[in-house]
């Protein structure tokens, strides 16, 4: 479909981020992608900024106060007054379960998928009793696995933020996203942690786009920058968080592998404390959210009581 911003709409397509500089090298790369594979001039896509919740609040976890959804509420009411056309998310930052009304259209290519450790250069370079700022509860998990002599801090805010926070001395250590480092131009900072190490978020590394269900003519533009490989490895991942029925309250990770004839998933959960980590590995076909499901119920049959009542409710 030939699709021309100005022609159709006549003005450009409006494309709806949170305002943190991550999120915004994130737009631009989408709206390039977009006017590379379409033939567009640079003006076709305007970017427009939404203040999140999530971005207003600071000082909390994101599971105390109404969990991913603080990311995506106001982007969502942006589209559906249609403020904007189509919005840009980080997809490991977006609710398991959407809304009808919403269609992720398309994934760009799929960044680094691992964590990287900033502050130290090992986990044992740690000195006794560390201190380690995190928000995510499977960061967390993980580092009290590998460090149970660890306390874990809330560490809220953008990578900058973070980093002002490490460099005032206010933790020994923090762990961001080595897919945000890279899009920000920071790929120095920190030490690359290994997966077989630290398994990543289910869906980390990979930006998504948006739209609504309905526009049929957006989604058809959004198909064009859509990386397959990318696409089905996230929804499988976002496939067995279903299957969990996992919240922000609880440590997951997990992995798809684009393999010649399907995925390879490696999925897991972890008690808070790190004493306990159950890990399913399996094969399973592209577009197969059943198994992918399957997966996460599998492992919750296999965790203790205690673990498995994280994913209660």
């Amino acid at each position: 479909m030939l699709f021309t911003a100005q022609r159709d709409h006549g003005r450009p397509l409006r494309l709806g981020t949170r305002g943190s500089p991550l999120a915004l090298a994130q737009a631009h790369m989408t709206a390039r992608a977009l006017c590379a594979v379409h033939g567009w001039t640079e003006d076709a896509v305007q970017i427009v900024t939404v203040l999140t919740s999530g971005d207003r609040i600071q000082n909390r976890a994101l599971a105390d106060i109404g969990g991913k959804a603080l990311w995506t509420k106001e982007l969502d009411r942006a589209l559906v007054a249609g403020d904007i056309d189509f919005s840009v998310h980080s997809m490991k930052d977006v609710e398991t379960l959407r809304p009808d009304a919403f269609c992720i259209a398309a994934m760009l290519p799929r960044a680094d998928v691992r964590d990287k450790l900033v502050g130290v250069e090992s986990f044992d370079a740690l000195p006794a009793n560390p201190l380690v700022g995190t928000s995510s509860p499977r960061r967390a998990a993980q580092v009290k696995r590998l460090r149970p002599d660890a306390t874990i801090t809330l560490f809220r805010g953008n990578v900058a933020t973070r980093l002002a926070k490490l460099d005032a001395g206010e933790v020994h250590a923090t762990l961001l996203a080595a897919a945000g480092l890279d899009r920000l131009g920071q790929s120095d900072v920190g030490v690359t942690i290994p997966i077989d190490l630290m398994l990543p978020a289910p869906s980390q590394g990979a930006v998504g786009i948006e739209t609504l269900a309905a526009n049929d003519a957006m989604v058809a533009a959004l198909a064009a920058i859509n990386d397959r490989d990318t696409f089905d490895a996230v929804m499988a991942e976002r496939s067995v968080l279903k299957g969990l029925g996992g919240t922000c309250h609880s440590p997951i990770a997990a992995l798809a592998r684009v393999e010649a004839d399907g995925l390879y998933m490696i999925a897991e959960i972890i008690s808070p404390d790190g004493q306990e980590t159950v890990r399913e590995e399996a094969r399973l076909p592209r577009e197969d959210a059943v198994t992918a499901e399957a997966i996460g119920r599998a492992l919750l049959e296999r965790a203790s009581p205690a673990l498995r009542a994280l994913f209660d409710g």
